[in-house]
């Protein structure tokens, strides 16, 4: 009798075995994650990346998270990301932040961006000048009649402080890139946490005002013409007047990575440079980078 026990024991043993050996066979190799983080304008594309490179290569994860250039940035400093997604080049402090810890930062251009200059579509405004547009958002300017409109207050909308899209308008618009002017928004300008939310406002308030990047523009809201001289030309951002320099709100979207990042970092900012992959940057309404998608 103990020796059938003995035997039965023993075959329960080889089943489990075999069965253990057989299901290790099928498991998956562990998956390769890369964490990506930063601008709320580049998220949609940085997921819509995510989501093909994936499907390519189903051994590799990819998070992705928003929350402004500025967290990404900061992240990437304290070494909790792979990848940090940014509307505007990194800041000196912060690059000095960041090799005082250790981490070399590189820079990455990825796409370019408008700025689309927004109204509601019942406005009859259609151009603005720079120099309107930061007369505006300093507060200077403050009734829709000023600059051809109707006899209307001017709702002013912007991105919040910590956004990239923020720092490129406040620097390259409301202070027209020159480093000495020290012009800051009007105090009663309205700070939203999202492009999304600029969108939803501008289409909701006729009297408003907000900008927001090309690829978040929808039909709910008006894009304006922009122009440098008051005599024009005016121009309308698309991906042809961006490329041709005529559009003149646009600006380079970034990806920073570490010196020493992991090679797959490496091979997924290759593809990010490749023609399939600047596809998506030009479906999705950005600007793909012109020496990489002339040929597409």
């Amino acid at each position: 009798m103990k020796r059938i026990t003995v035997f039965v024991i023993v075959v329960i043993a080889m089943i489990l075995t075999a069965c253990t050996a057989s299901g290790s066979d099928q498991t998956p190799p562990p998956s390769t994650y890369i964490q990506n983080k930063g601008s709320d304008t580049i998220v949609n594309l940085a997921l819509a990346w995510a989501e093909e490179y994936q499907r390519l290569h189903p051994e590799v994860r990819i998070s992705v998270t928003g929350g402004g250039s500025g967290t990404g940035i900061t992240a990437m400093i304290s070494g909790t990301v792979d990848i940090a997604n940014a509307s505007r080049q990194i800041k000196e402090e912060e690059m000095q932040a960041a090799l005082a810890n250790g981490i070399e930062p590189v820079e990455h251009v990825v796409a370019r961006d408008a700025i689309a200059v927004i109204v509601h579509p019942q406005n009859p405004v259609n151009q603005l000048t720079i120099d309107q547009i930061s007369l505006i958002y300093q507060g200077v300017i403050n009734n829709w009649q000023e600059v051809g409109g109707e006899n209307r207050p001017i709702v002013r909308l912007s991105r919040e402080t910590n956004s990239g899209t923020h720092v490129y308008f406040l620097e390259e618009v409301i202070r027209k890139g020159d480093h000495n002017n020290k012009a800051i928004f009007s105090a009663d300008t309205l700070l939203l946490p999202s492009s999304e939310g600029i969108i939803a406002e501008v289409s909701d308030n006729p009297n408003a005002i907000g900008y927001d990047g090309l690829g978040y523009v929808t039909e709910h809201v008006k894009v304006l013409a922009i122009g440098t001289q008051p005599q024009g030309p005016f121009v309308l951002p698309s991906i042809e007047t961006v490329n041709s320099g005529a559009y003149p709100i646009s600006r380079d979207l970034y990806m920073y990575t570490r010196r020493d990042a992991p090679p797959l970092v490496g091979e997924y900012l290759n593809w990010i440079l490749s023609p399939q992959a600047q596809d998506i940057v030009s479906r999705l309404g950005f600007v793909p980078i012109v020496t990489l998608s002339a040929g597409n």
